[in-house]
């Protein structure tokens, strides 16, 4: 095991109706004007709009609105965040949403107190200062509700940030909130934290068998859970274990002491900036190509997902990998990088996007080069 310092702070209020504490945990925390910040017309539809008003107004506590974050949220709304932010003298920022609304509240707030273009955390600068953020979940998913992270898209590039002073300082997670999402969202939000997982567990370092397990244990629960709630929309205990499983999934407590991997989402980036794949349903054609073609050079690992998650006595890798595949189909996430509108041509652009060459790699547990993604890419068409 590694050495490693590790800090996850955020309040979280777990249950039904939670979201009607909204004003209270924001005074808690010293918010006193805030930015409500929202996606479309489905929280408004679903009366969490109107709820978490209420909730504002009768706990006087005074805020301004924004709603339009969408899917792979853009720079654009971010701008128009902070402008807002500074003219309105706002002091604490409310995301209620899936993890778009969240992320593009981040930057939101990271963006406020900065003097230069917020762009620059996205692509490389650590943010050492920003505006509180609460949320209020509902999408089980990226995980943002407990993470230093956000991802942001500008044009064609889909560019992560972090820095400790963005994880949320609460979350609100209601898992009824998650009762009304498609089908197809929730199988992607669970691929999601599948993949949240496993960028973790398929690591070189050795003797992490508390974080192997909490991983196992974690993906485990996701695949028993996931063909449930897409069955019974209504399970509210299913809801409950995968909302809580996403959170933990990427709070990083599965990753301390560990060498960790994310070649899986770097790739699955382009698809959303090019095609604008549901990032969830991206990853779940990416990362089974990829365990195709890493598990050739570096089996170790795999064996170990074979017996543990599979169930696979011999820790047949090509078994466990195929049950992987199943089962994402079997929850009705796509199973080619064709489905999106990719196409063969494409590949070499994907891969060049990503700023590899033949020198320049990245990944954890098999270190990837421009070829290799490539590869990668047509074992996903």
């Amino acid at each position: 095991m590694q050495n490693f310092n590790f800090c996850s702070p955020t309040y979280f209020e777990f249950g039904k109706g939670s979201e009607n504490k909204s004003a209270e945990l924001i005074k808690k925390f010293g918010g006193t004007k805030v930015l409500l910040h929202y996606g479309g017309g489905s929280v408004k539809k679903s009366g969490l709009y109107g709820r978490v008003v209420t909730s504002l107004k009768d706990g006087g506590v005074d805020f301004v609105e924004l709603g339009g974050a969408q899917p792979n949220p853009i720079d654009t709304l971010v701008y128009e965040g902070i402008e807002l932010c500074r003219k309105e003298k706002v002091d604490f920022i409310l995301a209620v949403g899936g993890g778009s609304a969240i992320d593009s509240a981040k930057a939101i707030a990271a963006g406020t107190l900065y003097d230069g273009d917020f762009w620059d955390f996205y692509t490389g600068k650590y943010i050492e200062e920003a505006l509180p953020v609460g949320t209020i979940l509902t999408i089980a998913a990226a995980g943002s509700e407990g993470s230093c992270n956000s991802v942001i898209t500008k044009g064609k590039l889909k560019r992560g940030a972090s820095g400790e002073v963005i994880r949320p300082v609460f979350s609100i997670l209601n898992p009824e909130l998650t009762q009304t999402l498609p089908p197809y969202h929730t199988a992607a939000g669970s691929t999601d934290i599948i993949v949240h997982i496993l960028e973790r567990y398929f690591s070189n370092t050795e003797e992490v068998e508390v974080t192997d397990r909490i991983c196992e244990g974690l993906l485990k629960t996701v695949i028993n859970q996931t063909p449930r709630v897409i069955a019974e929309p209504d399970n509210y205990a299913a809801r409950a274990n995968i909302m809580w499983a996403g959170m933990v999934a990427h709070n990083n407590l599965c990753g301390v002491g560990r060498e960790q991997d994310w070649a899986s989402h770097g790739m699955e980036h382009e698809l959303s900036a090019f095609y604008g794949a549901i990032h969830g349903a991206g990853l779940a054609v990416i990362n089974p190509a990829w365990m195709k073609f890493v598990s050739k050079k570096n089996p170790r690992k795999f064996e170990q997902f074979a017996e543990r998650v599979w169930d696979i006595k011999d820790k047949n890798i090509d078994e466990a990998i195929k049950r992987y595949e199943e089962f994402l189909k079997s929850i009705g996430m796509p199973s080619s990088i064709k489905e999106f509108g990719a196409k063969e041509e494409d590949i070499p652009m994907l891969a060049a996007n990503i700023g590899l060459t033949e020198e320049y790699t990245f990944g954890g547990y098999v270190k990837l080069n421009i070829r290799d993604v490539e590869e990668i890419y047509r074992l996903a068409l």
